[in-house]
C-alpha cells in the first residue's frame, strides 16, 4: 500500500488541485452531451444567446484542462462560476485505496456518492503502463451479473450501473493522479498534445458487462473520444463484451470503437458452463454479429480473449476448432494466461502448452500474442478485479460467524 502524496506525479505547485466530495447533493456537469450541458444551463438561468459560448467553455475546462473546482475556470466570469458551484458539482471520486504493482501496474478503489436512495459504491480501476503507451481499464458496473465461471469479478453480485459520470471520472482522476492534464501555467486556449499523455488507450473491461449499460458507456465513450475534449482516437478505444448480441450491432453503429469479445471456448456446451450468456446468445449467433462489425479490415480487427485453463480449452484440438470458427473474420487473438483468484478451481495452463497453442493460431494466420500478467501481486490482472470493500465485508461476516460458533460452543 502507498502513500497518496507520494504516489501524485503531478506538479503539485503548477497542477490544479483536485477536488473530491463525498456526498451527491448537486448534480454533476460531467459526462453530460454538449445538448444536455446545455438544457441544464438554461434551467439556472444562462440566456439561450449565451449557451453554446459557455458550454464550450465548460467543455473545455472539464476535458482539455481537467480541472475538477469552478474556481480554476479562469477565464469564466465571478458570477457564473458562484452560480455553477451553487447550482453544480464536477467532483472527483472519493480514493479510497490506491496500490501500485512490482510491475508499475497501479490500481485505484474508488468510492462514488449515493445516488438517490441508494448508498455509496465502489469500483476498481486499474492502469497499466507499456513501452510507448499506457492503458486504463475501466468499469461500467458495480460488480457483475455473468457470473462467468473463472472471473473474480462475477462473484461479486450485481449492485448497479455507473453512470456516464461515474465511468468517465475514472479517466479524468487517472488522468489527475498521472500528472496527465495541462499545468496551471498553460494558457487558456491552447489543447494540450495527444502525443505523451500517459493515459494512451483505454479499455472496457473492468468490472461489469459494458454492454448491459449500453447507454451510459455510450455517453461515456462519445465524450471521451470527442476531438475538442479528451480526444482519445476511437482506435485506441477498445469495448469488450462477453456477446451480447443486440448491443454489439449497436456499438459498432453508435460507437463505433474497437470490439473485443471475451470468447474462452470454441464449444457450446463448454462455453455455457465458462461463459453462461452463451445460453442465450450461442457462437453461431455472437460470430455473425461479429462479421457484420463495421470497417473491419487487417488495421480494425476484432480482439477475441481466450483465457488458458489447464485441461478445460488448452488443447491443440481447441486451437484448430478456433481457427475454423474465426475464419473470415479479421481477428487477433489475445491469449490470457488465467489469474488466480482465492476461491477458484481453475488452474493456468502450462506455459508450453501455451506456447503450442500459440504457435498453431500462428502457423494458421492469426495473431495470438500471449498476454503478460500484470499487476497480479495487487489482484489488478484480467478477471480479478472485485471491490475491496466488498471483500472486507465478506471477511468480516466469516470473522463475526466463526466467532458465534465458538460462543455457542462454549455455552453448551
Amino acid at each position: 500500500m502507498a502513500s497518496m502524496d507520494f504516489l501524485n506525479t503531478a506538479d503539485p505547485a503548477k497542477a490544479p488541485a483536485v477536488r473530491t466530495v463525498p456526498a451527491a447533493e448537486k448534480p454533476t456537469l460531467i459526462g453530460l452531451s454538449r445538448e444536455d450541458m446545455g438544457r441544464a444551463l438554461v434551467e439556472k438561468g444562462v440566456a439561450e444567446r449565451q449557451v453554446k459560448m459557455r458550454v464550450s467553455q465548460l467543455w473545455h475546462w472539464l476535458y482539455v484542462r481537467g480541472v475538477s473546482d469552478f474556481d480554476d475556470m479562469t477565464n469564466v466570469s465571478k458570477d457564473m462560476r458562484e452560480m455553477l458551484k451553487k447550482h453544480f458539482t464536477i467532483a472527483r471520486p472519493e480514493i479510497v485505496d490506491e496500490q501500485i504493482s512490482n510491475d508499475g501496474t497501479r490500481k485505484w478503489l474508488l468510492r462514488f456518492p449515493a445516488r438517490g436512495a441508494g448508498r455509496p459504491v465502489e469500483i476498481e480501476t486499474v492502469y497499466i503502463p507499456e513501452e510507448g503507451r499506457g492503458t486504463l481499464c475501466i468499469s461500467s458496473q458495480v460488480g457483475c451479473t455473468l457470473t462467468c465461471s473463472f472471473c473474480h469479478t462475477g462473484t461479486q453480485k450485481l449492485v448497479r450501473n455507473l453512470t456516464a459520470e461515474e465511468i468517465l471520472s475514472q479517466l479524468l482522476l487517472a488522468r489527475d493522479r498521472l500528472g496527465d492534464f495541462p499545468d496551471r501555467d498553460t494558457p487558456a486556449g491552447m489543447i494540450a498534445p495527444a502525443e505523451g499523455r500517459k493515459v494512451s488507450n483505454i479499455v472496457m473491461m473492468g468490472m461489469g458487462e459494458p454492454l448491459y449499460n449500453f447507454e451510459s458507456v455510450k455517453t461515456a465513450l462519445l465524450i471521451a473520444t470527442d476531438g475538442d475534449g479528451l480526444s482519445l482516437s476511437k482506435r485506441r478505444v477498445t469495448l469488450s463484451t462477453s456477446g451480447i448480441v443486440p448491443e454489439i450491432y449497436r456499438t459498432g453503429s453508435e460507437i463505433g470503437v474497437m470490439l473485443a469479445i471475451s470468447l474462452h471456448a470454441v464449444r457450446d456446451e463448454l462455453r455455457d458452463m465458462l461463459v453462461p450468456i452463451n445460453k442465450k446468445y450461442p457462437l453461431k449467433e455472437l460470430l455473425e454479429a461479429c462479421r457484420a462489425y463495421p470497417s473491419l479490415s487487417n488495421a480494425r480487427r476484432i480482439t477475441f480473449e481466450y483465457v488458458m485453463l489447464k485441461d478445460v480449452n488448452d488443447s491443440l484440438e481447441d486451437a484448430k476448432l478456433l481457427t475454423q470458427l474465426l475464419k473470415g473474420i479479421p481477428a487477433k487473438i489475445n491469449l490470457i494466461p488465467f489469474n488466480p483468484w482465492p476461491g477458484t478451481n481453475y488452474q493456468c495452463s502450462d506455459w508450453e502448452q501455451i506456447e503450442r497453442f500459440a504457435d498453431f493460431i500462428n502457423q494458421a494466420g492469426y495473431a495470438s500474442p500471449i498476454r503478460t500478467p500484470r499487476g497480479r501481486d495487487i489482484l489488478a490482472a484480467c478477471g480479478q478485479l472485485k471491490s475491496e470493500s466488498e471483500r472486507m465485508r465478506k471477511v468480516e461476516r466469516m470473522a463475526f460467524e466463526a466467532m458465534m460458533i465458538v460462543g455457542h460452543g462454549e455455552d453448551d
